[in-house]
């Protein structure tokens, strides 16, 4: 599905190659070819779209770098907001490259996993009611950033309001405060910024501020249940073998 790597694409530091297809229209007429989007979702990306074709490629990237590569709050690293730096999240890692090894995507050695752009470029390989599916599993951590970028104002956020829309689930706003609660880190207060650093990774769960003793959130749940998806699907595989060897 094009429109899928076309989000992703929008998702990835600016460069001249992509500014060049939204000047173009290249991008913009293969989502509409696609129909993936309607029009109404078409249109949240027009501002995006507009400043990727008419801003100085330096100036893109250095708004790029400001909104997500310098913020842990905004950051597209997806198990960032979930693990943080923890031991959990290399596991987690790994479950999901072999996730993406399955459908024969590759990764570059210097890629991570939870990049979302990456895993958007995974859900476009998929069927169209898989790839919902899929992305309903982290779509808490997309709305959180979205909803940074939309209180900033931030052309960016169209591209997450997408998102929201084509997720099957409906968003649970309890769990979606929770990770809003941690606020929107400002790379331009060094002192804000160090001290972010130095801080524990944020956790989720029974001993996280706000939850009240609950463990039943999803938020800390969303690596392990793209894990367990995929060993659903491993699991399926595997009977499948041993049905086709009975039957032989």
């Amino acid at each position: 599905m094009y429109s899928y790597k076309a989000l992703a694409a929008l998702l990835t530091y600016p460069s001249a190659e992509l500014q060049q297809a939204v000047q173009a229209g290249d991008l913009q007429a293969a989502i509409r070819e696609e129909g993936l989007l309607d029009g109404r979702m078409q249109r949240k990306l027009d501002p995006l779209l507009r400043e990727l074709a008419s801003w100085d490629l330096l100036d893109l990237q250095e708004r790029y770098v400001e909104l997500f590569d310098r913020s842990r709050s905004r950051s597209l690293y997806l198990f960032e907001h979930v693990h943080g730096e923890s031991r959990d999240r290399g596991s987690a890692m790994v479950e999901l490259k072999s996730m993406y090894e399955d459908v024969g995507l590759e990764l570059d050695s210097a890629e991570l996993p939870d990049f979302l752009p990456l895993y958007l470029e995974y859900l476009s390989v998929l069927d169209p009611e898989t790839a919902r599916t899929r992305l309903a599993q982290p779509i808490h951590v997309v709305s959180a950033v979205g909803e940074r970028l939309r209180r900033r104002e931030e052309s960016y956020a169209g591209v997450f309001t997408v998102l929201e829309t084509l997720c099957p689930e409906q968003l649970d706003r309890d769990e979606l405060e929770q990770l809003l609660a941690y606020g929107d880190d400002d790379p331009n207060d060094p002192e804000q910024l160090d001290k972010d650093w130095e801080e524990s990774p944020v956790t989720f769960g029974p001993d996280a501020p706000g939850t009240g003793g609950n463990s039943c959130g999803r938020i800390k749940q969303i690596a392990e249940r793209i894990a367990a998806g995929q060993a659903r699907q491993q699991a399926g595989q595997a009977g499948d073998g041993r049905r086709t060897g009975t039957n032989a």
